[in-house]
């Protein structure tokens, strides 16, 4: 069985059902039974049209749930006389579910879990898996937040920026699970792509692939490996190269985008043959395009790497002490801090903010690697070594 095809469709369908009048949880409910049974028989007899196999059967479950030989000849009705939506409304269907699965009521671990479920297909247990936590507690998460949305007219897509966020965490997510939910934001940003010409869709799929193009050389000996010391012969070139044209794309419509601009420093990293040949200068002016679209704490950070290769870690230091008050209690305030004393020469003071980030880290791959590199500091080991 094609597990990507029925992952494909669940959107699609899903979209179907909610547009001919039924509720988004009774529907996403309906196509859940429906893919039960195309796993139970699809095996031995496939159907011609696995499509419109999954409608016919979420229908049938739509009206033995309602109980009405009126309403299901009525309903019936309609859909002999419906026609098979084209690929546009395909697309605009996927979008819409997208925008519902991303509501603002839900809060973003609710949007991701519903995301997954609706439109991604993966089963409570896949999502439950991939988040760590029990199997009941991922369905009630689900259960409210389908609760939570059942009123929302199906009929124009969303806040975008919302469904961006949403594909955007749960990438961020995949590089710390075992289930590879960087792998599903991909293909969902794709679908995402497809339904929408906005330029920020094609910026969040290129920073997707210009990232994921360097997974290969991210872990070693189940190791984190920071970018400066990763192996780049590893990368993989035809990933990277389709993140790179599909950044072009998007700032071709010159409405530069949070993620386009994020995906243009991820393009530079990823053209420089060694960190040391990392074009720092142009670098330095994205990260400055950034800073004044953004503004946030972890992008100012960020920049002051650029910036003490530029202008020397002097300058970048006395900014890191500006930002003190704002972005202090963040991990990556102390791991920026010791990546510019380490390069100011201040070896000891760099292994204490080393020490410091590992402290506050959030991910315990993260918390391994500042920790082993504040013991490197002490030790005088080089970090290639």
């Amino acid at each position: 069985m094609d597990d990507d095809l029925l992952r494909g469709l669940v959107p699609q369908v899903i979209g179907i059902l909610v547009r001919r009048g039924n509720d988004f949880a009774t529907a996403e409910d309906a196509v859940q039974d429906a893919l039960v049974e195309a796993v139970r028989t699809w095996p031995d007899t496939p159907p011609a049209n696995p499509k419109a196999w999954l409608i016919t059967v979420a229908q049938r479950r739509l009206i033995d749930v309602r109980r009405s030989e009126t309403a299901r000849r009525k309903r019936e009705e309609a859909q002999a006389d419906e026609p098979e939506p084209g690929p546009t409304e395909q697309a605009d269907d996927a979008l819409v579910l997208l925008s519902m699965c991303c509501h603002p009521a839900l809060s973003p671990a609710s949007a991701i879990a519903l995301t997954l479920r609706a439109v991604g297909g993966l089963t409570t247990a896949e999502i439950a898996d991939a988040f760590l936590v029990p199997q009941a507690t991922m369905a009630q998460r689900i259960s409210r937040a389908k609760a939570t949305i059942m009123d929302v007219p199906f009929d124009s897509p969303g806040d975008l920026a919302l469904v961006l966020r949403v594909l955007y965490l749960i990438f961020h997510e995949g590089h710390r699970t075992k289930v590879d939910l960087a792998a599903e934001a991909i293909r969902l940003s794709r679908q995402l792509a497809l339904a929408s010409r906005e330029p920020e869709v094609r910026g969040l799929l290129a920073l997707m692939l210009l990232h994921r193009g360097r997974d290969a050389a991210r872990w070693r000996d189940g190791r984190l490996v920071p970018l400066d010391e990763q192996d780049r012969s590893l990368w993989d070139t035809a990933e990277i190269a389709e993140g790179v044209a599909l950044l072009q794309s998007a700032l071709a419509d010159e409405r530069p985008g949070e993620y386009q601009l994020q995906a243009a420093i991820a393009a530079l990293h990823d053209d420089a043959a060694s960190w040391e040949e990392t074009d720092w200068v142009q670098l330095l002016g994205w990260y400055g395009d950034l800073v004044a679209l953004a503004g946030n704490p972890v992008a100012r950070l960020s920049r002051l790497v650029p910036l003490a290769q530029v202008d020397g870690p002097e300058m970048a230091l006395a900014e890191h002490a500006r930002l003190e008050q704002e972005s202090g209690t963040l991990p990556q305030f102390h791991a920026v801090h010791a990546y510019l004393l380490e390069l100011a020469g201040d070896r000891a003071a760099a292994a204490d903010a080393c020490a410091r980030a590992a402290g506050l880290a959030t991910s315990a791959p993260q918390r391994d690697h500042l920790t082993r590199r504040a013991a490197e500091l002490r030790s005088g080991q080089h970090p290639h070594t």
